[in-house]
């Protein structure tokens, strides 16, 4: 992922940071009036060695104590003022900044589950969730500091240099002299830092998903004793991520040495110079000690560049990682209304017309999953699908609701084109279950009342019922007993039997339920297909079957092959009429079943 990346064109980083600018809007006023506070109180200091002037050229010179304690009293003061202004600033930002964080956060999250699902197929999901922490966290210290000290300390800069241009001029351009230098080696520091940066960032995401893989994945580790094997793995990310970061460190060690010797030598080479013109008489001590004040005063100003500009450059990064996820399309509302076909009146049920469908991925002159499947469920009656590992089933049934979007021809709901009916409305007349049931750190009835947010108690019993859902009441609280992450504190069976009792909860118009039934046991199978029955009365539904008894609570079957219809009909006519069918059923070699084999198939699952 992060070598994809790399390769990627680059953004300056001035470019990138303005992008958050429809976020820093609405709280412009505070941020612009912390970087004003924050001006006053830097050039505040400046003021220091003003004073410091008048005390040596005036009180010290005269050997005037008051004077001297006047002096020291004003310094005291001034400082006081300046901690109590920086204080200011930091509870100015400190709010906003927080809200700004948690709204592009939100942002992220709602924008993530807008986005196709073939986009989460492609990103590994530690580089989401680095994105939406690490990253934003980067932004937020950004805001709260170096951007406001970017400007605070070049304000600062140049009025410091103007005020020791106006006490000797020739000593101030002495100082000035490393500018162009300095300039120079910012520039290629940053175009250097940027790449480093961006490497370390995609390499946290990616360490992020090794771990959050191994969490999720710690049965399959610790059942085939592959916790070495998994350590060594993340150790070797772990030190390309450690090489990377200390790459950053040696970069900015150079950079940090360099600005810090430069301006160094010039105040050395100033100090002397003015010393030599104090002892010409030229130069009074008092204007010596205010200049070489106001340069060693504007020392962390200049010093603090190579910093600044690192945690900019960074931040940076950060943004153009936030953006490449907000960038990607959301999943469209309607399709081009050039190549809708008019619904049809006469269409009614589930009918797919000429449907193709290739991954976003695949290659144009790839062979398609899926290739002109024509297929007709009328209302109310429930269609099983059935084929062989790979003949497409689980991406035809994943079109319904829209989850991928058809290549070519078009699905209709009762004569309507689903690629026109908006998503919020089509996912309420179509419910599903997936082989894999998913549960969320939620409770029971939490996760089941996803399938329908305002089912009531009775709903949800009834959904339970039909999933022979009974292990809920000996839970130790009920339908409100947490599941736990990924739910997997139950067993696959008690999963699988939750995830359809989401499905039918919302008593939906069309129900598509890919292979629901795998995980139980044949009694518990039996109870929940007699239950299914009645549900699937008033529904019109299409169902993934791979074993027989799944199969009978269909009215008619499909059999698919090679991403095509092979076949429709009734069980026991396809069990007579074609030899893949009788084989998927019975596990004879396929093209030799024959009317016995047919014959027995139906005896059995009688």
């Amino acid at each position: 992922m992060s070598e994809t990346h790399e390769a990627t064109e680059h953004r300056s980083a001035a470019r990138s940071l303005l992008r958050l600018w429809p976020y820093v809007r609405p709280v412009r006023t505070r941020l612009f009036s912390a970087a004003f506070v924050a001006i006053v109180a830097s050039c505040l200091g400046l003021v220091f060695p003003l004073v410091l002037k008048w005390m040596v050229d005036g009180p010290v010179a005269d050997r005037d104590p008051g004077g001297v304690w006047l002096g020291a009293f004003v310094l005291l003061v001034l400082g006081i003022i300046e901690a109590v202004l920086f204080g200011f600033r930091r509870w100015l930002v400190a709010r906003p900044l927080a809200g700004v964080e948690a709204a592009m956060r939100a942002d992220l999250y709602r924008h993530l589950q807008r986005l196709p699902v073939a986009f989460h197929d492609r990103w590994p999901s530690g580089q989401l969730l680095s994105r939406g922490t690490t990253d934003l966290m980067l932004l937020r210290m950004f805001l709260a500091f170096p951007l406001t000290f970017l400007l605070v300390n070049a304000t600062t800069i140049l009025a410091g240099f103007i005020i020791l241009l106006m006490q000797d001029w020739s000593l101030g351009l002495v100082l000035l002299a490393p500018a162009a230098p300095l300039v120079i080696l910012c520039s290629l520091f940053e175009s250097r830092y940027a790449l480093v940066a961006r490497r370390a960032q995609d390499q946290v995401g990616d360490l992020t998903t090794v771990v959050e893989e191994g969490v999720l994945g710690i049965r399959i580790i610790k059942g085939f004793g592959r916790h070495r094997s998994q350590s060594l793995a993340f150790r070797a990310l772990a030190q390309r991520l450690r090489a990377t970061e200390l790459g950053k460190a040696r970069l900015l060690a150079g950079i940090w040495a360099l600005i810090m010797a430069i301006p160094e030598m010039t105040i050395g080479a100033a100090l002397v110079l003015g010393t030599i013109q104090v002892a010409d008489g030229e130069l009074s001590a008092g204007t010596l000690v205010a200049f070489l004040s106001t340069a060693l005063a504007l020392r962390w100003p200049v010093e603090s560049i190579g910093f600044l500009l690192a945690m900019s450059q960074e931040s940076a990064t950060a943004t153009e990682r936030f953006f490449e996820v907000m960038d990607v399309r959301e999943e469209a509302e309607a399709a081009d209304a050039a190549r809708v076909k008019p619904a049809d009146a006469s269409g009614g049920g589930l009918r797919f017309e000429g449907v193709s469908f290739r991954y976003p991925d695949a290659d144009e002159d790839s062979v398609p999953v899926l290739a002109r499947v024509d297929l007709h469920i009328r209302p109310g009656e429930t269609m099983a699908l059935v084929g062989a590992t790979g003949s497409g089933k689980t991406t035809l049934t994943a079109l319904v609701p829209r989850l991928h979007e058809v290549t070519g021809g078009r699905i209709t709901l009762d004569g309507e084109d689903i690629a026109l009916i908006p998503r919020r409305r089509l996912r309420e007349l179509v419910s599903v279950a997936f082989e894999e049931p998913t549960l969320f750190s939620a409770s029971v009835g939490e996760n089941v009342r996803m399938g329908a947010g305002d089912a009531d108690e009775e709903a949800l019993l009834r959904a339970l019922d039909v999933a022979q859902a009974g292990f809920v009441r000996d839970l130790p609280q009920g339908v409100r007993t947490e599941v736990g992450e990924q739910g997997l504190s139950l067993s696959g069976g008690q999963r699988q039997r939750l995830a359809l009792a989401r499905a039918v909860i919302g008593r939906p118009r069309f129900l598509v339920l890919d292979d629901p039934l795998s995980a139980l046991d044949v009694h518990t199978e039996a109870l929940v297909e007699a239950a299914l029955r009645r549900v699937l009365q008033g529904t019109t539904a299409l169902v993934v079957a791979h074993r027989p008894s799944t199969v009978l609570l269909a009215d008619r079957v499909a059999l698919i092959s090679r991403g095509r219809i092979a076949a429709v009909g009734t069980h026991q006519e396809l069990l007579r009429s074609s030899a893949e069918y009788a084989w998927l059923m019975s596990g004879t070699e396929t093209g030799t079943a024959s009317d016995t084999d047919a014959e027995a198939v139906e005896e059995s699952i009688r």
